[in-house]
């Protein structure tokens, strides 16, 4: 059985106070801090959780949601089972965000927010290998537009 952990990342804007919050709330060390950018990875409850320093007003503290997998395997199982349910993924395999290299897929829910199923391959040194897909968003592409799918 393939194991999850859930995966949420929220916008902040200033990076030093909200680790002090996170580390009194989780009890807990971050696994990664970076200039703007931090992450636990939790055991209990089973949470990979990331903040991105990144301005919200428009769009709120929500920057994306996801499931961390075991393998690259585990990210196309969970491709086909989206495909097979009607949903419409985003492939982004081999890509590097959020300070990894990563295997990757998304989708958006009605109100547009981004959901990813991810494998981290390996750490990176840098945030992205590219220009982002969606301006302030850590690393998602723009949902599909299903209405004028040709």
């Amino acid at each position: 059985m393939t194991t999850f952990r859930m995966h949420v990342a929220i916008n902040v804007t200033e990076l030093e106070a909200s680790l002090s919050f996170y580390r009194a709330m989780f009890g807990a060390e971050p696994t990664k801090v970076k200039e703007n950018y931090a992450k636990f990875e939790l055991n209990n409850p089973p949470l990979h959780f990331s903040m991105n320093v990144r301005p919200y007003e428009k769009n709120g503290a929500l920057n994306h949601l996801g499931f961390q997998v075991e393998n690259t395997e585990a990210v196309h199982a969970m491709k086909e089972r989206f495909q097979a349910a009607g949903l419409v993924p985003i492939d982004e395999m081999n890509t590097t965000c959020c300070y990894a290299v990563q295997d990757k897929i998304w989708v958006h829910d009605p109100e547009g927010n981004a959901w990813e199923v991810f494998y981290t391959r390996e750490d990176s040194e840098f945030e992205s290998a590219g220009e982002a897909a969606v301006a302030g968003v850590c690393c998602a592409p723009a949902p599909v537009d299903l209405i004028n799918l040709d």
